[in-house]
């Protein structure tokens, strides 16, 4: 079954701003959500995302720019006007009215009376067929999130505005409910736009994900890009965890050879984003499970060609699928390493002397001109 209109388009945003009084919460931006996309906006609270979205829903007028929807020019028109529907964490659902009643809002006020088949499609589509009588208290979260869902695709909007959707559900639910937007966003093909600050929702999710960081899009990109190539402190420590070792550059080439915690440590050229020149100082990264731990007493064993770093476990903790330890070294004084469960060494407590090494391969290299800390700390609440 597909929803997808054949008109509509790319969600396009240029020079787009949103500033209150002396307040800028949207410094300009050029964003394009490519149509039939599911994009995500990523960010702690009051980066600016919720902000952007419901400029493109026409809540909040631009203070500056352009939005497009394909070829249309959008900027002026009410929201009422706009091919879009937004969905809230507040699902807004009306509670004497049944689930069918819900989901037939739309349609019911534009005067369409025959709702039945296009209410069972959707009923179909959420997977909801058994729940068309009950009223929305008879349902979970999960459930009534769905309801939203439906109640806004029924209408065929171009673009489908998701504002913290999953915010008010408990963990488990809410990673049901990440596959299940996912599939139906497959299945109706139309472009979804999704503001969240949960970022394993957007890595789940999106095709795309723009982290937003006051007001600006730090970076955008395909989440395992993001991930594995931040180009920011605040990308590499806001998305997962990342180990940043100062260093000095000591050589270039297709490899740079650095000095950093009291070693020599090498990453390709190709992944670094920043200067480059000997002597300039850069900010190495390292994600926690692309390392591997020796105890002191199997050095040798270490393979040669290897980025190493020497250190001592100062904490460990087992969460099942991996121990995650936590090591202080001349490069680092918390270097955080994941390693899987397969043949734990029982040696590796806090105390032990070990060796952390990896492939340099999996080396970033970033600007040491950043701040170290950016994005580590991460807002737990939507905006």
């Amino acid at each position: 079954m597909t929803q997808q209109q054949t008109a509509g388009g790319d969600v396009r945003l240029t020079g787009i701003s949103k500033t209150y009084g002396s307040f800028t919460a949207v410094h300009p931006l050029d964003l394009t959500v490519p149509q039939g996309s599911f994009f995500a906006l990523l960010g702690a609270s009051g980066c600016g995302k919720t902000t952007t979205l419901r400029m493109i829903a026409g809540l909040e007028e631009a203070t500056t720019g352009t939005v497009f929807l394909g070829d249309r020019d959008i900027t002026d028109l009410p929201p009422y006007k706009r091919p879009v529907n937004t969905v809230f964490q507040s699902y807004a659902l009306f509670p004497h009215l049944d689930i069918t009643e819900n989901i037939a809002f739309g349609l019911r006020r534009r005067g369409i009376k025959s709702v039945k088949k296009q209410v069972e499609d959707m009923l179909e589509l959420v997977q909801l067929g058994d729940f068309a009588r009950r009223k929305p208290h008879q349902l979970s979260g999960g459930q009534q999130q769905r309801v939203a869902v439906a109640r806004a695709l029924i209408n065929h909007p171009q673009v489908l505005l998701l504002d913290e959707p999953l915010g008010a559900l408990d963990l488990k639910l809410r990673r049901q409910m990440q596959l299940e937007l996912k599939r139906i966003q497959t299945e109706v093909g139309i472009t979804f736009v999704h503001v969240t600050h949960d970022q394993e929702e957007a890595m789940t999710m999106a095709d795309t994900v723009a982290v937003m960081n006051g007001g600006r899009v730090e970076q955008l990109g395909a989440p395992a890009d993001l991930y594995e190539n931040p180009r920011t402190t605040f990308v590499a420590n806001f998305l997962g965890t990342s180990n940043l070792i100062e260093g000095e550059i000591l050589s270039t080439g297709e490899e740079l050879t650095v000095s950093a915690g009291g070693g020599k440590l090498t990453l390709p050229r190709e992944r670094c984003s920043a200067p480059t020149a000997s002597g300039g100082r850069l900010l190495l990264g390292i994600r926690p499970e692309k390392i591997s731990l020796a105890h002191a007493d199997d050095a040798d064993t270490v393979a040669p060609g290897r980025n190493r770093v020497t250190g001592r476990v100062t904490d460990s903790s087992f969460i099942g699928v991996s121990t995650q330890y936590v090591v202080e070294s001349p490069a680092g004084t918390a270097l955080q390493v994941y390693e899987q469960n397969i043949e734990r060494d029982t040696r590796l407590v806090p105390g032990a002397e070990v060796v952390l090494h990896w492939n340099p391969a999996h080396t970033f290299g970033l600007d040491a001109a950043q701040d170290i800390d950016a994005g580590a700390t991460s807002v737990e609440d939507g905006e």
